[in-house]
């Protein structure tokens, strides 16, 4: 089954922010608000840009404003992509 890794968001999120902006993003992070990791909406949209057009998948807009986290994220987008294997 097709899934977004933290590694994968990790590197999306550096490349929209930038090499030098945003925190390091791991397991001790997931909990952490992409605010407070560095990482602003703009950076967020162009990684969900990334995100729906790699994977062929178009995310509810209302679940990403909602998204906060990296762990937030990485269950929207992956429960998205289990959803769409599941139809």
């Amino acid at each position: 089954m097709e899934r977004l890794e933290l590694s994968e968001l990790a590197l999306l999120l550096r490349e929209a922010a930038g090499e030098d902006e945003g925190a390091v993003l791991d397991e001790d992070t997931l909990d952490t608000l992409f605010l407070d990791l560095g990482y602003d909406s703009l950076a967020l949209l162009q990684v969900t840009g990334v995100v729906e057009r790699d994977h062929d998948l178009m995310l509810d807009e209302e679940a990403l404003a909602e998204a906060q986290t990296p762990r937030q994220y990485l269950d929207l987008v992956n429960g998205a992509l289990a959803a769409r294997a599941a139809a």
